[in-house]
């Protein structure tokens, strides 16, 4: 609770506008949800239409820049597991407009939805960012492969590679 509040002070005083973002995404069996994060980009272009972010995106605040890279923008998920919108590991979710594109682009991309979405996962530990939509239907075998092998110890397996990934900072976007 006390680096939440850390936090919040810190988006408070680098930029003007909510400490959380929220943003409807892509749950279970198709069904949407709010999805809390800490804010890391730019009030004012946070809520427009479902866009990639860069790696360099002029959008990211340099607190969010720092949050991003050590995964703290992350954490007011853990609300969303609490209340059962999400789980500790399972495929990310997905922005609704994204998700619309993508039932329609790639074939059996709603089958990613039978499982709650995950703050981690397979796909985000094995494959990283998606930026594009033949990223996401390379990202996708990594989803299905979860689906398919889902497990404690493959869970365990995710959880170890998502801290090593948050030490080290690899793959941050």
């Amino acid at each position: 609770l006390a680096l939440c509040f850390i936090i919040s002070i810190a988006i408070k005083l680098d930029s003007r506008g909510p400490i959380l973002f929220q943003q409807d995404r892509t749950g279970r069996y198709g069904a949407s949800f709010t999805m809390l994060k800490f804010r890391s980009m730019i009030a004012s272009e946070t809520q427009d239409r479902s866009r990639f972010a860069d790696r360099n995106d002029e959008r990211i605040t340099r607190v969010g820049r720092f949050l991003r890279r050590v995964r703290l923008d992350e954490l007011p998920q853990m609300w969303n597991v609490l209340i059962g919108d999400m789980s500790l590991v399972g495929p990310r979710p997905e922005q609704l407009g994204f998700t619309s594109r993508f039932d329609q682009l790639i074939p059996f991309y709603g089958f990613r939805h039978t499982l709650r979405p995950g703050i981690t996962g397979w796909a985000q530990v094995m494959y990283g960012y998606a930026a594009s939509d033949d990223q996401t239907r390379a990202k996708l075998e990594y989803d299905f492969f979860y689906i398919k092998h889902i497990s404690l110890w493959l869970d365990f397996v995710i959880s170890v590679k998502t801290i090593r990934t948050i030490i080290i900072g690899s793959g941050a976007g």
